[in-house]
């Protein structure tokens, strides 16, 4: 990592943060936290929001961080506001000793680093934006893991943000609720935020792509399970008896069409996309999310699993394949379509910090989604990075900085 001499606070934050492992885990999504050690950038994230007045400052059995800001003079009666992030990174990628660098970007391939004598980089071929950001610094992973600004990236920019008012009481701002999340990545989101201890009519998560980007339409969402029990018979006895849920798995996937992989898709289409799939010949468990923005056509593509499911079933004359969905979250344009305050002043606030804002539906989700829908209408902002949940993720420099500047003209709209 580069000497932090002569770094911005939101880039010093930055780089501390990303250094503590805070990788959420599936495998745990029964509990939140899902990984304890999402807990040790909780605690050191209130101990900076004492340090720097914040009141009510609290870490929750959760791992939710909570804190408030009093109104700056002649606000006071101005609604409350939410800024929220998430502190979990995704375990598709370790976020295990995360060394940060600063790279100038001088064009071609972006090299984040090299691991086992084979250069991490990535190019405008595969990411056009780069040609964009030639001369920009760059932060980076060194390639053997993410960098982690999704979203740690948000985390910093709303803790300078804290910073710039605490030094400068006369900045304008309602009062402000701060909350950190645990376990966004594994669909958790923030299901467990006490609304109405928080107190803020209105809110916006930091958890955006490029800067710029503004969101308040997003993916519904689920998770689908397909579990299939075959018959295992030695075989040189298998004749009309074996039932390999290998090759039972394999018809089922076969019959989900590819041009909806996410792969295929892009804007407002939605996909089914296999996570995994686990299988033997006695029994084959395979994962699938379903993602689609119109509400009807993600109803039609789980309903295209279960006629699989049926087809299949009656293929083999039992029961043997199931589908399990659990729904993650809702596209919340359902609800933030009814405050076109929240999107008209987020573009006032992009564009009096000098950023073009640029309304995008998420293909994803965020935990805005879950809020909106428990009545915290809640859009979502860009933090800058790119390439998430990978060895070539990034972060400009410029981005990072700018961000707070956004913010700070968009608390001031609120006052």
């Amino acid at each position: 990592m580069t000497d932090s001499a002569n770094h911005s606070d939101v880039l010093e934050r930055f780089l501390r943060y990303v250094q503590v492992d805070t990788q959420s885990s599936d495998e745990h999504a029964d509990q939140t936290p899902s990984s304890a050690i999402q807990f040790d950038l909780a605690n050191l994230l209130a101990d900076e929001l004492r340090a720097l007045g914040a009141c009510d400052v609290a870490v929750s059995e959760h791992a939710y961080v909570t804190a408030h800001i009093p109104s700056s003079a002649g606000a006071q009666d101005r609604p409350a506001l939410g800024l929220i992030a998430h502190m979990d990174t995704t375990e598709v990628v370790s976020g295990f000793g995360v060394k940060p660098h600063i790279v100038h970007y001088e064009g071609g391939e972006l090299v984040s680093g090299v691991v086992d004598g084979t250069p991490v980089a990535i190019g405008p071929d595969k990411l056009p934006a780069l040609n964009d950001l030639v001369g920009e610094d760059l932060v980076c992973s060194d390639g053997s893991t993410l960098l982690g600004a999704d979203d740690k990236a948000g985390v910093a920019e709303i803790m300078a943000l804290v910073a710039r008012l605490q030094a400068d009481p006369t900045l304008p701002h309602p009062a402000l609720g701060i909350c950190f999340c645990p376990d966004e990545e594994i669909g958790h989101g923030a299901s467990l935020l006490d609304i109405d201890a928080f107190g803020c009519t209105y809110a916006y998560t930091v958890d955006g792509g490029p800067i710029g980007e503004l969101e308040w339409e997003c993916f519904n969402a689920a998770e689908a399970t397909v579990t299939i029990t075959g018959y295992s018979i030695h075989p040189g006895d298998a004749k009309d008896r074996m039932v390999n849920a290998s090759n039972v798995f394999v018809a089922f996937h076969n019959m989900l069409p590819a041009a909806m992989r996410p792969e295929h898709t892009e804007g407002y289409e939605g996909f089914i996309h296999l996570l995994g799939v686990s299988a033997t010949c006695e029994r084959a468990t395979a994962r699938y999310i379903v993602r689609d923005h119109d509400r009807a056509a993600f109803e039609n593509k789980l309903a295209l699993m279960q006629r699989a499911v049926d087809y299949l079933n009656a293929e083999l004359g039992e029961n043997r394949v199931t589908l399990d969905v659990r729904h993650e979250y809702r596209n919340m344009a359902e609800i933030v379509s009814a405050y076109p305050e929240l999107i008209s002043l987020a573009q006032e606030a992009f564009t009096a910090a000098g950023v073009e804002p640029r309304v995008l539906p998420i293909r994803g989700g965020t935990d805005g989604a879950q809020l909106s829908f428990r009545g915290l209408p809640c859009p979502n902002l860009s933090t800058g990075g790119y390439a998430f949940h990978g060895v070539n993720e990034f972060i400009p420099v410029s981005s990072l900085e700018k961000m707070v500047d956004v913010l700070q003209e968009l608390v001031a709209r609120f006052a």
